[in-house]
């Protein structure tokens, strides 16, 4: 694997965690909304990542990461009686999101430092070449 490859990894990688951060800020504005029916109350997204291997003769080489999309959760939102909120349904429910505050924080966190990871990669990478352009001087 050439030096050159590690950094289309760590940019898919940068990209990858950028998008997470970016999922997990919409997440926590959202934290507290609601809403007047299941089907409109806002839901916790979260990105979906694959690894793309490249084909060697000697198996897999080098790989970097693909964004397969962005999943919607499916669990339950948190309904709470209160007939004089203005958003209340005809039965007097009113829908918050099934958004996890302290969870999405650890996720940013995660992200954030993953994302730091890869800089660092390309960082250490780019001094490596520099060094073995030197060593023809």
């Amino acid at each position: 694997m050439s030096l050159f490859n590690i950094f289309d990894i760590a940019g898919s990688g940068m990209s990858a965690q950028s998008l997470r951060l970016n999922t997990t800020a919409s997440n926590l504005a959202n934290a507290d909304s609601v809403s007047s029916s299941v089907n409109e109350t806002y839901r916790t997204r979260q990105p979906v990542f694959s690894t793309v291997l490249d084909d060697a003769q000697q198996g897999y080489k080098a790989g970097s990461v693909q964004v397969l999309g962005i999943t919607e959760s499916q669990a339950p939102v948190r309904q709470e009686y209160n007939p004089s909120h203005p958003l209340a349904d005809d039965n007097g429910y009113v829908y918050h999101s099934n958004v996890d505050a302290i969870a999405e924080m650890a996720n940013m966190m995660s992200a954030s430092r993953s994302y730091q990871n890869n800089v660092e990669i390309a960082n250490t990478s780019k001094q490596l070449l520099l060094q073995t352009l030197q060593l023809g001087k």
